[in-house]
């Protein structure tokens, strides 16, 4: 997938369009901590990696910002628990 990921800081929500349809997670924002609210993939991109792909990027904003992860959203804590070497980012 060669498509951008953008991160929408007005709506927080970090953002991947593909064939018509907006893939995003949402997030809020306390302190130094980025609270992963929410992930949501349409029902067209579902099962391709997209929800993956866009939690892997926000992972790795927030590490480059120095921020922790608050995992609300039940896909980026299974997320997280699947990637063991990312837990360091965990508030």
């Amino acid at each position: 997938m060669t498509d951008t990921i953008r991160h929408d800081a007005q709506n927080q929500r970090y953002e991947l369009d593909l064939k018509g349809e907006t893939a995003f997670i949402g997030y809020s924002r306390a302190g130094n901590q980025l609270i992963l609210n929410t992930t949501q993939v349409p029902p067209p991109l579902e099962g391709r990696g997209i929800a993956a792909r866009l939690t892997a990027h926000v992972l790795e904003e927030a590490r480059r910002e120095g921020l922790k992860i608050v995992p609300l959203c039940s896909y980026s804590a299974a997320y997280i628990r699947r990637h063991p070497d990312q837990a360091d980012l965990l508030a």
